[in-house]
Formats: structure tokens, C-alpha cells, sequence
């Protein structure tokens, strides 16, 4: 908490003068590569976020590959889990405690570690929210327009937003294919977060809304790369089912 206090402030403009760990070693730091890319480019603040949020997401894109591949041998060993699940099924406290112990053997014999999903995810965050901060609290992105929008005012036309949902579903159905219809919560969140999207940048300023549409573009080019083989496993099993009804 005491680390993350900054994360409150974000009415407040981002200086070289903002103190406190979360503004001066995450938000300033990505502020000011913001303002530097954008000289770099001509005065582009448009081009510098696109530029600043496709570097961001190929410095963590380590991290995400190894979440990736965690969460999918968590879900290889899922029918093996479920199968345990139902011969401990009893809720006394020693049935409990062999499950635990068996599931840990299972995760033992095929090297993996629950928790190795949730430490990229640890890093990664700080950084994502740190550069929301950097494109909100940065004053002089809000003084320049980018294509038909200014930066600093919400889309006009609300083209932004639509391409936001879009993106935003398109990346979550390619994460969650073969499992959201196994998961009645994870099919919810797979319309319920586009819609949040779309609502939440029909109000914000257009720089954000620009920032959700080219990382959520980025997340989707990954996503097939690094899950191409099951996400074409996943069609071709869909149509065969198709095809069999």
C-alpha cells in the first residue's frame, strides 16, 4: 500500500517535481519518454503513444509468453485436477489434505508451479497502470489532436471507443478459446469488459481510448503467435461439432 499510494492521484498532473515512489520511478519516467518519442517524431503526441505502448508491450512480452505458457499447462493438467476433485470430493479436513497433497505430486511430476502465472502478472501490472497514468496525468498531450480526434477530449464520433470493444473482444475470445464454455463467469467477463470499455472511452480523453486500441491490437498479434495451434485446434473442433449437429 505504502508503495502504491500514487495510484490515488490521477487528477493530478505529472511534473518532474511529483514526488512520492509510484510518480517518480513508473509514471514520470514513462511520462517523459511519452514527450521525448512524441519530439522525436515531429510533435506527434499520436504517433508517440502508438510508438511508446508498442515498446511497453514488447518490454514485458517476455512476461506475458511465460503466463501464457503457464496457464496453458495449468490447463492441460485440468481433466487430471478434476479427476482428483472428484475422488477426494469429501469435505472432511483429511480428504482435504490428501487432495492438496496429491494435486502437489501432480504439479511435481509434470514441473509446474501454480504460481508462476501470477508473478508476470505482478510485474506487468504496475507497468500497464503506470502508463495509463503517464498518458492521463501529462498535460501536454491534452494541448494536441491526432487524425480527426484532439487527444485530450473525448472521440467525437466515438469510432475510438467501438474499435476499443472490438479489440478488447477479439483479444478475450482468442485468450479464452476452449474454455470460456466451460466457464459460464469467464463467457460473462468475455461481453461484460468490452462493454466496460466502450463506456468508459465514449468518456475519457481519445488519448486512452488510442492507448486500449493499439495495445488490445498488439495482445491480439500475440496471442495468435503464441496460442496459433490451439486456436486453430479450437476452430476445427468447433466446426466438426458444427458439422456432426
Amino acid at each position: 500500500m505504502s508503495v502504491m499510494t500514487g495510484c490515488a492521484q490521477t487528477n493530478l498532473p505529472i511534473t518532474a517535481e511529483s514526488s512520492g515512489f509510484w510518480n517518480e520511478y513508473i509514471v514520470y519516467p514513462l511520462s517523459l519518454l511519452i514527450v521525448k518519442t512524441a519530439e522525436f517524431l515531429g510533435g506527434s503526441f499520436g504517433l508517440s503513444i502508438i510508438v511508446v505502448t508498442l515498446l511497453v508491450r514488447l518490454a514485458i512480452l517476455p512476461l506475458m509468453i511465460k503466463q501464457t505458457r503457464s496457464s496453458k499447462a495449468m490447463q492441460a493438467l485440468q481433466p487430471e485436477m478434476n479427476a482428483l476433485k472428484e475422488k477426494y470430493k469429501s469435505k472432511d479436513q483429511q480428504t482435504q489434505q490428501k487432495l492438496q497433497q496429491e494435486t502437489m505430486s501432480l504439479f511435481q511430476k509434470h514441473g509446474v508451479n501454480p504460481l508462476s502465472g501470477c508473478f508476470p502478472l505482478v510485474i506487468q501490472m504496475p507497468v500497464l497502470i503506470g502508463f495509463y497514468h503517464a498518458i492521463s496525468r501529462t498535460q501536454v498531450i491534452k494541448e494536441h489532436s491526432f487524425l480527426w480526434f484532439d487527444l485530450g477530449a473525448p472521440d467525437p464520433i466515438y469510432l475510438l471507443p467501438l474499435i476499443a470493444g472490438a479489440t478488447t473482444f477479439i483479444q478475450q475470445k482468442m485468450m479464452m478459446a476452449g474454455t470460456a464454455n466451460q466457464n459460464p463467469q469467464m463467457a460473462m467477463m468475455l461481453w461484460m469488459m468490452p462493454i466496460m470499455i466502450i463506456v468508459f472511452a465514449v468518456k475519457f480523453p481519445a488519448a486512452l481510448s488510442l492507448y486500449w486500441v493499439v495495445g488490445n491490437i498488439f495482445m491480439i498479434a500475440q496471442t495468435y503467435f503464441i496460442k496459433g495451434p490451439d486456436l486453430k485446434k479450437t476452430v476445427e473442433t468447433g466446426k466438426a461439432g458444427g458439422a456432426k449437429k
